[in-house]
């Protein structure tokens, strides 16, 4: 049967192509829009394709991202999970990359101003408002793990007053920790893990220079940093766990504790 497409949809559809808008690859397993409306699954919750493509365009291009934006204003506070949780936001990602003018752009048209995207614009007196407001605010880290004084670095001469004055707190500028591997150890835990009978229903971790990355399919690779005994937990997200299980000189198997879940994934 043929889906049904009424008038109402065919208005929709032309108001869509007058303002310009136009609908992105999807990445690789998304599903495609439907046929008969051109909407994407999840409608009307934004198109998730959209929403990777601005917050990944706002680490570096401003004329996309202002592109992306001017179409569709909402995109202003989008936010993408890279992965088990590491939540970003397109300000975050202007933020952390020191891009001033995207994150100008961004909030001219609506983004929400946090305390890391105020430290990188350099506004000290807001980043020291919200440090009296709730001391130890500092110690917070933003996207991908990464600490808020280096949000102010990020920002160059313009946020130097504000790096100083969060580097004179002492504790703004603590990278998450982790424990060093030697070649051996990040050999034992490299390889592909399967938690499905599918093809693309497993993990893979790598090795890259000198720590591990985990990644599924096309998907963004996380560095995971080692806690000890085999355990890690993935970049910006330490509440998630990846304990792998070592018989010998490898690992068998890999537990992810995420949300309140354990899933165990197969070495293949």
């Amino acid at each position: 049967m043929q889906p049904h497409f009424s008038r109402r949809d065919a208005i929709a559809s032309g108001a869509a192509l007058t303002l310009g808008i136009t609908w992105i690859g999807h990445r690789a397993g998304a599903a495609p829009p439907d046929a008969g409306t051109g909407l994407w699954p999840s409608f009307p919750h934004q198109n998730p394709d959209l929403v990777r493509e601005v917050v990944g365009v706002c680490h570096r291009d401003l004329a996309r991202a202002t592109e992306l934006v001017r179409a569709e204003p909402s995109l202003a506070n989008a936010a993408w999970d890279w992965g088990f949780g590491d939540w970003e936001t397109a300000l975050g990602a202007a933020a952390h990359t020191g891009r001033r003018e995207i994150a100008e752009m961004l909030l001219e048209h609506g983004a929400r101003l946090d305390i890391f995207a105020a430290a990188s614009l350099g506004y000290t007196a807001v980043v020291k408002a919200m440090v009296e407001a709730r001391p130890g605010i500092q110690r917070t880290w933003g996207p991908h793990g990464i600490p808020l004084a280096a949000h102010a670095r990020a920002g160059g001469d313009a946020a130097k007053d504000t790096l100083d004055y969060l580097l004179s707190l002492g504790d703004a500028d603590a990278p998450p920790a982790s424990q060093t591997l030697t070649d051996d150890q990040r050999a034992m835990y490299a390889g592909s893990y399967a938690f499905g009978p599918g093809p693309t229903e497993r993990l893979d971790v790598k090795v890259n220079k000198q720590w591990l990355e985990i990644t599924r399919g096309g998907d963004s690779a996380r560095r995971i940093h080692c806690v000890g005994e085999h355990a890690f937990f993935p970049a910006g997200v330490p509440s998630t766990r990846l304990v792998f299980v070592v018989k010998g000189e490898r690992a068998e198997s890999l537990v992810v504790t995420i949300g309140g879940r354990v899933v165990e994934c197969m070495r293949v």
